[in-house]
Protein backbone atom coordinates (compact mmCIF):
# COMPACT_ATOMS: atom_id res chain seq x y z
CA UNK A 1 0.00 0.00 0.00
CA UNK A 2 1.08 3.63 -0.64
CA UNK A 3 1.26 5.21 2.86
CA UNK A 4 1.40 8.60 0.92
CA UNK A 5 -1.91 8.40 -0.43
CA UNK A 6 -5.19 7.40 1.13
CA UNK A 7 -8.35 8.42 -0.65
CA UNK A 8 -10.50 8.76 2.17
CA UNK A 9 -7.64 10.48 4.40
CA UNK A 10 -7.59 13.12 1.16
CA UNK A 11 -11.06 13.50 1.12
CA UNK A 12 -12.18 13.63 4.19
CA UNK A 13 -9.73 16.50 5.52
CA UNK A 14 -12.81 19.34 4.69
CA UNK A 15 -11.10 20.65 1.13
CA UNK A 16 -13.30 19.46 -0.76
CA UNK A 17 -17.13 18.43 -0.84
CA UNK A 18 -17.94 16.86 -4.18
CA UNK A 19 -17.76 13.12 -3.23
CA UNK A 20 -19.38 10.33 -1.47
CA UNK A 21 -18.95 6.89 -0.58
CA UNK A 22 -22.19 5.01 -2.30
CA UNK A 23 -20.65 1.82 -0.79
CA UNK A 24 -18.16 0.71 1.75
CA UNK A 25 -14.83 1.70 0.88
CA UNK A 26 -15.83 3.04 -2.71
CA UNK A 27 -15.96 6.64 -3.70
CA UNK A 28 -17.85 8.63 -5.97
CA UNK A 29 -15.72 11.73 -6.75
CA UNK A 30 -16.79 14.51 -9.31
CA UNK A 31 -14.47 17.64 -10.30
CA UNK A 32 -15.28 20.14 -12.95
CA UNK A 33 -16.32 17.76 -15.36
CA UNK A 34 -14.58 14.41 -14.62
CA UNK A 35 -16.80 11.73 -12.52
CA UNK A 36 -14.37 8.93 -10.98
CA UNK A 37 -15.13 6.02 -8.92
CA UNK A 38 -12.27 4.58 -6.58
CA UNK A 39 -12.14 2.06 -4.06
CA UNK A 40 -10.00 2.73 -0.75
CA UNK A 41 -8.73 -0.53 -0.37
CA UNK A 42 -7.02 -1.49 -4.52
CA UNK A 43 -7.07 1.81 -5.45
CA UNK A 44 -4.16 3.39 -3.88
CA UNK A 45 -1.57 3.26 -6.49
CA UNK A 46 -1.68 7.09 -8.36
CA UNK A 47 0.29 5.95 -11.21
CA UNK A 48 -2.52 3.83 -12.67
CA UNK A 49 -4.80 6.91 -12.62
CA UNK A 50 -5.57 8.34 -15.42
CA UNK A 51 -3.72 12.10 -16.44
CA UNK A 52 -6.36 14.63 -14.61
CA UNK A 53 -6.75 11.86 -11.98
CA UNK A 54 -3.31 12.08 -10.87
CA UNK A 55 -3.04 15.71 -11.35
CA UNK A 56 -5.71 16.25 -9.30
CA UNK A 57 -4.62 14.10 -6.15
CA UNK A 58 -1.08 15.74 -6.82
CA UNK A 59 0.79 12.74 -8.24
CA UNK A 60 4.06 14.78 -8.98
CA UNK A 61 4.73 16.23 -5.23
CA UNK A 62 6.84 13.71 -3.35
CA UNK A 63 4.68 13.53 0.29
CA UNK A 64 7.98 11.19 2.09
CA UNK A 65 9.74 14.48 2.66
CA UNK A 66 7.35 16.83 3.23
CA UNK A 67 6.34 14.45 6.16
CA UNK A 68 9.73 13.77 7.35
CA UNK A 69 10.67 17.31 7.85
CA UNK A 70 6.91 17.98 9.51
CA UNK A 71 7.30 14.81 11.77
CA UNK A 72 10.66 16.67 13.01
CA UNK A 73 9.18 19.70 14.68
CA UNK A 74 7.72 18.32 17.90
CA UNK A 75 5.58 15.41 18.62
CA UNK A 76 2.29 16.59 18.12
CA UNK A 77 3.10 17.24 14.70
CA UNK A 78 4.69 13.75 14.29
CA UNK A 79 1.38 12.36 15.82
CA UNK A 80 -0.72 13.95 13.33
CA UNK A 81 1.44 13.36 10.48
CA UNK A 82 1.40 9.41 11.69
CA UNK A 83 -2.35 9.53 11.65
CA UNK A 84 -3.22 11.03 8.48
CA UNK A 85 -0.26 9.90 6.47
CA UNK A 86 -2.17 8.92 3.30
CA UNK A 87 -3.49 13.09 3.47
CA UNK A 88 -2.48 14.97 -0.06
CA UNK A 89 -3.57 17.93 -0.89
CA UNK A 90 -5.74 18.10 -3.76
CA UNK A 91 -4.57 20.28 -6.99
CA UNK A 92 -8.56 21.73 -7.76
CA UNK A 93 -10.35 24.47 -10.10
CA UNK A 94 -10.02 27.87 -8.61
CA UNK A 95 -13.58 29.11 -9.94
CA UNK A 96 -15.12 25.38 -8.34
CA UNK A 97 -13.59 26.80 -5.02
CA UNK A 98 -14.24 30.22 -4.77
CA UNK A 99 -17.59 29.33 -5.28
CA UNK A 100 -17.83 26.07 -2.73
CA UNK A 101 -15.63 27.99 -0.04
CA UNK A 102 -18.21 31.20 -0.69
CA UNK A 103 -20.92 28.55 0.44
CA UNK A 104 -18.70 27.35 3.15
CA UNK A 105 -19.00 30.18 5.42
CA UNK A 106 -20.80 29.24 9.18
CA UNK A 107 -21.76 26.47 7.56
CA UNK A 108 -21.80 22.64 8.23
CA UNK A 109 -19.78 20.08 5.46
CA UNK A 110 -23.18 18.09 4.95
CA UNK A 111 -25.44 21.65 4.07
CA UNK A 112 -22.42 22.35 2.10
CA UNK A 113 -22.22 19.63 0.02
CA UNK A 114 -25.92 19.62 -0.30
CA UNK A 115 -26.01 23.40 -1.96
CA UNK A 116 -23.26 22.61 -3.92
CA UNK A 117 -24.79 19.39 -5.71
CA UNK A 118 -28.19 21.60 -5.77
CA UNK A 119 -26.43 24.72 -8.19
CA UNK A 120 -24.37 21.77 -9.95
CA UNK A 121 -28.15 20.25 -10.67
CA UNK A 122 -29.78 23.66 -11.43
CA UNK A 123 -26.80 25.28 -13.58
CA UNK A 124 -24.47 22.34 -14.82
CA UNK A 125 -24.03 20.63 -17.78
CA UNK A 126 -25.90 17.18 -17.32
CA UNK A 127 -22.91 13.84 -17.98
CA UNK A 128 -23.19 10.31 -17.56
CA UNK A 129 -20.15 8.08 -16.66
CA UNK A 130 -19.66 4.66 -15.64
CA UNK A 131 -23.43 4.46 -16.16
CA UNK A 132 -24.59 6.57 -14.07
CA UNK A 133 -25.39 10.71 -14.53
CA UNK A 134 -24.11 13.40 -12.79
CA UNK A 135 -24.27 16.78 -13.40
CA UNK A 136 -20.87 18.60 -13.65
CA UNK A 137 -19.98 21.88 -12.28
CA UNK A 138 -21.29 24.92 -13.54
CA UNK A 139 -18.91 27.12 -15.32
CA UNK A 140 -18.81 31.25 -14.80
CA UNK A 141 -20.69 31.83 -18.23
CA UNK A 142 -23.81 29.10 -16.30
CA UNK A 143 -23.47 30.24 -13.50
CA UNK A 144 -23.42 34.37 -13.79
CA UNK A 145 -27.48 33.49 -15.09
CA UNK A 146 -27.87 32.85 -11.85
CA UNK A 147 -30.74 34.99 -9.98
CA UNK A 148 -30.99 35.34 -5.74
CA UNK A 149 -34.42 33.47 -5.93
CA UNK A 150 -32.23 30.55 -8.19
CA UNK A 151 -29.80 30.44 -5.59
CA UNK A 152 -31.66 30.52 -2.48
CA UNK A 153 -33.76 27.47 -3.99
CA UNK A 154 -30.32 25.85 -3.81
CA UNK A 155 -30.22 26.68 -0.09
CA UNK A 156 -27.36 28.71 -0.45
CA UNK A 157 -28.84 31.26 2.10
CA UNK A 158 -27.58 34.40 2.64
CA UNK A 159 -24.26 33.72 0.24
CA UNK A 160 -26.28 34.15 -2.28
CA UNK A 161 -25.37 38.18 -3.02
CA UNK A 162 -21.91 36.69 -2.82
CA UNK A 163 -21.90 34.03 -5.26
CA UNK A 164 -23.69 36.94 -7.84
CA UNK A 165 -20.37 38.84 -6.80
CA UNK A 166 -18.05 36.55 -7.46
CA UNK A 167 -20.20 35.75 -10.75
CA UNK A 168 -20.20 39.63 -11.97
CA UNK A 169 -16.30 39.97 -11.15
CA UNK A 170 -15.04 36.37 -12.69
CA UNK A 171 -17.31 37.52 -15.62
CA UNK A 172 -16.22 40.87 -16.26
CA UNK A 173 -12.80 40.63 -15.89
CA UNK A 174 -12.63 42.23 -12.57
CA UNK A 175 -11.31 39.22 -11.05
CA UNK A 176 -8.74 37.00 -13.17
CA UNK A 177 -8.26 34.02 -11.24
CA UNK A 178 -5.51 32.82 -13.73
CA UNK A 179 -3.55 35.70 -12.98
CA UNK A 180 -3.49 34.16 -8.99
CA UNK A 181 -1.13 31.87 -9.91
CA UNK A 182 1.41 34.36 -10.34
CA UNK A 183 1.03 36.43 -7.50
CA UNK A 184 2.46 35.71 -4.12
CA UNK A 185 0.06 34.90 -1.23
CA UNK A 186 -0.35 38.04 0.54
CA UNK A 187 -1.27 39.78 -3.11
CA UNK A 188 -3.77 37.20 -3.80
CA UNK A 189 -5.40 37.29 -0.65
CA UNK A 190 -6.02 40.77 -1.05
CA UNK A 191 -6.75 40.21 -4.63
CA UNK A 192 -9.60 37.87 -3.86
CA UNK A 193 -11.41 39.99 -0.89
CA UNK A 194 -12.30 42.28 -3.69
CA UNK A 195 -15.23 39.89 -3.61
CA UNK A 196 -17.85 40.49 -1.17
CA UNK A 197 -18.07 37.90 1.23
CA UNK A 198 -14.98 36.44 0.81
CA UNK A 199 -12.73 37.33 3.94
CA UNK A 200 -9.16 35.98 4.90
CA UNK A 201 -10.12 32.80 5.88
CA UNK A 202 -11.92 31.73 2.51
CA UNK A 203 -9.19 33.19 0.35
CA UNK A 204 -6.71 31.01 2.50
CA UNK A 205 -8.94 27.80 1.59
CA UNK A 206 -9.00 28.91 -1.84
CA UNK A 207 -5.52 29.40 -2.11
CA UNK A 208 -4.35 26.54 -0.77
CA UNK A 209 -6.76 24.03 -2.41
CA UNK A 210 -6.84 25.58 -5.73
CA UNK A 211 -3.66 27.04 -6.18
CA UNK A 212 -1.10 24.93 -4.09
CA UNK A 213 0.17 28.50 -2.37
CA UNK A 214 1.12 26.37 0.81
CA UNK A 215 3.20 29.08 2.49
CA UNK A 216 -0.76 29.19 3.66
CA UNK A 217 -2.40 28.06 7.23
CA UNK A 218 -6.62 28.66 7.09
CA UNK A 219 -7.13 29.57 10.25
CA UNK A 220 -10.85 29.31 11.80
CA UNK A 221 -12.60 29.15 15.46
CA UNK A 222 -11.71 25.00 15.18
CA UNK A 223 -8.05 25.25 14.20
CA UNK A 224 -7.76 27.96 16.64
CA UNK A 225 -8.90 25.67 19.44
CA UNK A 226 -6.35 22.95 18.04
CA UNK A 227 -3.41 25.63 18.13
CA UNK A 228 -4.72 26.69 21.27
CA UNK A 229 -4.89 23.24 22.54
CA UNK A 230 -1.21 22.06 21.34
CA UNK A 231 1.11 24.98 21.23
CA UNK A 232 -0.44 27.60 23.66
CA UNK A 233 -1.43 25.32 27.08
CA UNK A 234 -5.10 25.96 25.89
CA UNK A 235 -4.38 29.54 26.88
CA UNK A 236 -6.63 31.86 24.43
CA UNK A 237 -4.95 33.53 21.35
CA UNK A 238 -6.15 35.90 18.54
CA UNK A 239 -6.50 34.53 15.08
CA UNK A 240 -3.52 36.37 13.73
CA UNK A 241 -1.31 35.17 16.81
CA UNK A 242 -2.25 31.74 15.57
CA UNK A 243 -1.67 32.17 11.85
CA UNK A 244 1.74 34.31 12.36
CA UNK A 245 2.98 31.46 15.18
CA UNK A 246 2.20 28.89 12.11
CA UNK A 247 3.72 30.60 9.48
CA UNK A 248 6.68 31.19 11.17
CA UNK A 249 6.85 27.67 12.69
CA UNK A 250 6.12 25.76 9.25
CA UNK A 251 6.90 28.10 7.05
CA UNK A 252 6.55 26.99 3.05
CA UNK A 253 4.66 23.95 4.31
CA UNK A 254 2.19 25.63 6.40
CA UNK A 255 -0.43 24.59 4.21
CA UNK A 256 0.12 20.52 5.08
CA UNK A 257 0.60 21.21 8.59
CA UNK A 258 -2.62 22.49 9.03
CA UNK A 259 -4.51 19.76 7.02
CA UNK A 260 -2.61 16.78 8.74
CA UNK A 261 -3.60 18.54 12.17
CA UNK A 262 -7.11 19.71 11.24
CA UNK A 263 -7.42 15.76 10.13
CA UNK A 264 -6.16 14.34 13.44
CA UNK A 265 -7.76 16.54 15.83
CA UNK A 266 -11.16 16.17 14.22
CA UNK A 267 -10.86 12.65 13.65
CA UNK A 268 -10.06 12.19 17.42
CA UNK A 269 -12.16 14.82 18.88
CA UNK A 270 -9.20 17.21 20.15
CA UNK A 271 -10.44 19.68 22.00
CA UNK A 272 -14.07 19.64 21.02
CA UNK A 273 -16.14 22.05 22.92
Amino acid sequence: MNTNFNIRQTLECGQVFRFCEPTPHTFRIIAQNNFGIYNEETDNNLDEYNEFWYNYFDGETDYSQIKKVLSSKDEHMKNAVEFGGGIRILKQDPWEMLISFIISQNNGIPNIKKSIENICAKYGSKNQMHGEDYYAFPTVEQLVLATNEGLRECKVGFRDKYILDACAKVSDGTIDLNQIYNMNSDDAREYLMQISGVGPKVSDCILLFAYKKNDIFPTDVWIKRVMEGLYFNGEEQSLKKIKDFALDYYGDLAGYAQQYLFYYARENQLFKK
